[in-house]
Parts: C-alpha cells; structure tokens; sequence
C-alpha cells in the first residue's frame, strides 16, 4: 500500500511538472519554477488572418505583440529574442501547426525580430512569469524589450 501511495504521488508531481519539461526546461528544486526556456524555429502570421478569432477568443491583430505556442497558457508572457533583437509578446492563440516550428508571431513581432525579412528564424523563448488575461488590462504589457546586449 504504501508503494501505491508514493507512485501515486510521484506521478502527481510528474503531471505538475510536465508543462515545464515539454519546453525542455530544468525546473528548480526550491519552487518547482521554470527556469530557462526553449529554442527553436518561429515563424509568422500574415496579414490575411487579421480579425480571425484566436484560441483566446480575440481577434487577430497584425499589430499587436501577440504569439501562437502550441503548450504555454493563454495569457502568459514571454520574451522572444532573435538576430540581438528581443521582444515580450503575449501568448493568445495555439500553433504553430507546421512541423519542426515552435512559435508563431504576429506580425509587428516579427517585425520587431526581422523575421518580416526572413520568413523564419531560430529563436529563444523565455517565460517572463507575467500573465495577461485577453483582451483586458495588464501591468506587465508585452513590449519590444531592446536590442540584446544593449545597457
């Protein structure tokens, strides 16, 4: 009984734990708080899908600094940086649904990363640990953060 207590438990902590795992990040020991984030190939919403509702039940707007993640939460934002360039957009839709890519951008993000220029790109995406409901008011607004490297 009491192995079935502790496997029970031990794969109570596994489910916990695997959003933060899926992105490949370590999580640490004291709070079981992602750390890191995770790399990989972004892509971008055209103009075309403008006002299309996304998976947040918002429209699609080529302007805002919004993303498309297949597993992060609604809401969260995160820190996307790509050719020294950073910026903190907010995750509203689910996607990218094309094989070997990890995150779509709307277009002003793109913009913000160069990626308008190059079609695609290798990015890093961070969590930032901020959470920003839809279409409502948000103390930590996605923005363009800054160059990378940069005081």
């Amino acid at each position: 009984m009491r192995t079935l207590r502790w496997g029970c438990l031990a794969l109570g902590a596994g489910l916990a734990l695997a959003p933060a795992l899926a992105l490949g990040n370590t999580v640490a020991a004291d709070d079981h708080a992602p750390v890191g984030g995770q790399v990989g190939k972004a892509s971008w919403y055209g103009r075309e899908h403008a006002g299309h509702r996304t998976a947040s039940g918002e429209a699609y707007d080529p302007e805002g600094l919004t993303a498309a993640h297949r597993t992060l939460p609604l809401g969260t934002v995160i820190e996307v940086s790509a050719h020294g360039q950073v910026v903190q957009v907010r995750v509203n839709d689910r996607g990218p649904f094309v094989k070997g890519r990890v995150l779509d951008l709307s277009a002003a993000a793109a913009r913000v990363l160069g990626l308008d220029r190059t079609g695609t790109a290798v990015v890093n995406i961070r969590p930032t640990g901020a959470v920003c409901p839809a279409n409502r008011a948000c103390d930590a607004a996605p923005q363009q953060v800054a160059e990378a490297g940069s005081p």
